[in-house]
């Protein structure tokens, strides 16, 4: 079990985490014609958006209540009644997620509350779904914002399965999956694909691959998201044939969906690797009835032969992991499965699933702490994010980008990590990363007998 090491700064030195309201303005952003709404000051909001856009490169739908120092103060209901009207009234959404800051939770907002007034005041908008979430900025990161949010609209827009008009099995090829925010645009792409060679029908929640996924539309704006999972469907997740929760930070949602609907939920850490994805073959092979087919069978072989090629760099590998817990677990568990070491392993946010990351201690710090670790434990290779990149440079060692955000490559949000061909394609990447990297390898013997070659006799020769 790894040891848990808490901060111990008065601040955070190039901060790793980024803020819940992000997380759960991510959540939202994967439900067709939504609408994010930040209940805080005007900054809040356009420092969330600046990372979305650099991510993404997309146009970000967000607003906010824009509290200044008078409502501060005084009290801030009618920003967010008023605020949530204004919306309503304009972009005409199918949900409107408020999501507090530290600002309004500071406070002592209770959008909850305001929620229900808004609805009482403003009958005539029944139609539009709203969800209030309490997302402060000063505690967690974009991890446990995300899974707030979903928790929260599950507890909002699902009925209980008394209440509802179908019941489990009804829509005997649909298969509920809710997802972490690990997963990008093109992992979510390759997820459908798997399960649909399955004859079955994923409904992702939420579906971020048809609300970001770099599609351009004919539409010249939107004041709202365009694609993604449709809110008419959630109320359909307790007809489902089974629910797939993917991530260790959804499980409370899992928990409170099978509650609500009696659907049966079956729980993955991540996706990465060969094990894990053994798993979820094995299970869509059951609830399908069907034999695997061909083409997955095939991509495991390949998985495996990438193994195989792969293990030579990547054995005693020394990495260092900078990330989200779930992600963080995920790449561990990877890693550590072809035979390297994590050495460093520096966590976001303290979460349950960071006791069972195969380290001897996981710090829950800033991209300080990574680099200062990762000099003391002579790490080879660093995953992170772009905000990781100039650790790695100082250090001299190579960074494998993954995580959130991705802002000094292209197409960073689409990579696809899961699946037999994601993580053939991630093993590939890290064997590049290293095979000139100068590995600890056992030097070369030449017999005293034998004429050493000429460029070893000058001191040219180098082995990597």
């Amino acid at each position: 079990m790894a040891e848990i090491v808490k901060r111990n700064k008065a601040l955070s030195v190039s901060p790793l985490k980024a803020s819940q309201p992000m997380g759960g303005s991510l959540a939202c952003l994967g439900f067709d014609r939504a609408m994010p709404m930040l209940h805080g000051s005007q900054g809040c909001t356009a420092f969330a958006k600046v990372f979305f856009v650099r991510h993404f490169r997309e146009p970000i739908p967000l607003q906010t209540t824009a509290m200044d120092q008078a409502s501060s103060v005084l009290g801030a209901d009618e920003n967010v009644i008023e605020g949530i009207k204004a919306i309503a009234e304009k972009s005409n959404p199918a949900l409107i997620m408020v999501l507090t800051t530290g600002l309004a939770e500071t406070q002592g907002a209770d959008v909850h509350r305001n929620v229900r007034e808004f609805r009482a005041k403003y009958p005539e908008y029944e139609h539009i779904a709203v969800v209030a979430v309490n997302t402060p900025d000063f505690t967690g990161c974009v991890e446990t914002g995300y899974a707030a949010a979903i928790y929260e609209l599950i507890n909002a827009l699902v009925p209980n399965a008394g209440d509802a008009p179908g019941k489990p099995g009804d829509r005997q090829r649909q298969i509920n999956v809710l997802v972490s925010p690990m997963l990008t645009p093109g992992d979510l792409e390759a997820l459908r694909h798997l399960i649909e060679q399955f004859n079955l029908r994923p409904l992702i929640l939420p579906d971020l691959s048809e609300s970001l996924d770099g599609c351009l539309t004919d539409d010249e704006f939107s004041p709202v998201t365009i694609g993604g999972t449709s809110v008419s469907e959630v109320y359909t997740l307790g007809e489902a044939k089974a629910t797939l929760v993917i991530g260790p930070s959804l499980r409370k949602a899992g928990e409170l969906l099978e509650q609500r609907t009696g659907v049966t939920t079956h729980y993955f850490d991540h996706l990465y690797g060969l094990a894990a994805n053994d798993a979820l073959v094995a299970l869509l092979a059951e609830l399908s009835e069907m034999p695997v087919p061909s083409i997955i069978e095939r991509q495991r072989s390949q998985l495996q032969d990438a193994m195989l090629d792969t293990h030579f760099m990547l054995g005693q590998l020394r990495i260092a992991i900078a990330a989200d817990p779930d992600q963080l677990n995920a790449f561990a568990q990877f890693v550590t499965g072809m035979g390297a070491e994590v050495v460093v392993a520096i966590s976001a946010a303290n979460a349950p699933i960071l006791t069972q990351i195969p380290v001897s201690s996981v710090k829950i710090g800033d991209l300080e702490d990574l680099e200062q670790l990762a000099k003391e434990s002579k790490a080879q290779l660093i995953i992170g994010n772009s905000h990781a990149a100039a650790s790695a440079e100082r250090l001299g060692v190579p960074i494998l980008r993954a995580g959130f955000p991705l802002y000094d490559i292209i197409g960073g949000y689409q990579k696809t990590w899961i699946g037999y061909r994601g993580s053939r394609q991630a093993l590939f990447d890290l064997a590049n990363l290293v095979i000139n990297f100068a590995h600890e390898e056992i030097d070369p013997y030449y017999s005293p007998y034998a004429q050493k070659p000429a460029d070893e006799a000058q001191g040219h020769l180098s082995c990597h």
